[in-house]
């Protein structure tokens, strides 16, 4: 997952350039999850998980970013990154306290843009080639996968958890690339943060910085 509070926004040049590309040599599109189809962290989330984790709710967040990356990369389970960040706070997680920081955590990544969803339902019936990339926590990716169906759409999911990489280590799209059996060339990558988008091109792969669903269908010319 790896995502700060706000994704970064790009400069105005730089966005114009990017939100003009066009699919036409890229058949096939590589999502990001968070931030595109699924939502950032919901407000009433963030505030019932620095509730429950007590104390600082700087000093929470601050830890919970820091030490975020190997819990999305699968380094450490969800019990393991909880009792690094308490260590980072001088204090401890009883264990019922980790459990219930572990469901507020997915919870609180838990809401989807239905207008999405049905732009993936879209671009699958017409059997465009789609993949997803997202860093997640193993925890997370089991619980989208128990809920959501329409991740059955993606040829390739590369959850970060399971492909050992992590946005935006190159290694990350390599492992997509490879995956996919495709050239960068022909793969579009589709993110919210501009520094997983400079990331995918530095390997040679096309990228859109994600502002609505509206823009992403005039991109991948796709009638309203």
């Amino acid at each position: 997952m790896s995502r700060s509070p706000q994704p970064t926004a790009a400069p105005a040049a730089r966005q114009a350039a990017t939100l003009t590309t066009t699919a036409t040599a890229h058949d096939v599109v590589l999502f990001d999850m968070f931030g595109v189809i699924a939502h950032h962290q919901s407000e009433d989330g963030k505030t019932r998980l620095a509730r429950i984790a007590g104390g600082s709710e700087q000093a929470f967040w601050d830890a919970y970013w820091a030490l975020r990356q190997p819990y999305d990369r699968g380094d450490v389970t969800g019990a393991e990154y909880w009792a690094r960040v308490a260590d980072a706070l001088g204090t401890d997680f009883e264990e019922a306290r980790i459990a219930r920081l572990v469901e507020a955590d997915l919870a609180s990544w838990s809401a989807v843009d239905d207008t999405m969803v049905a732009l993936i339902e879209e671009l699958a019936a017409a059997g465009r080639p789609i993949a997803l990339l997202s860093n997640i926590p193993e925890e997370l990716a089991a619980h989208y996968e128990e809920r959501h169906s329409w991740l059955g759409h993606f040829q390739v999911r590369a959850f970060s958890c399971r492909i050992g990489h992590a946005k935006p280590e190159s290694g990350a799209y390599q492992w997509c690339l490879d995956a996919l059996d495709t050239e960068p060339g022909r793969v579009l990558f589709v993110d919210d943060r501009e520094e997983n988008i400079r990331a995918a091109e530095a390997v040679g792969v096309a990228g859109h910085l994600f502002t609505s669903a509206a823009r992403l269908r005039e991109v991948l010319r796709l009638s309203a």
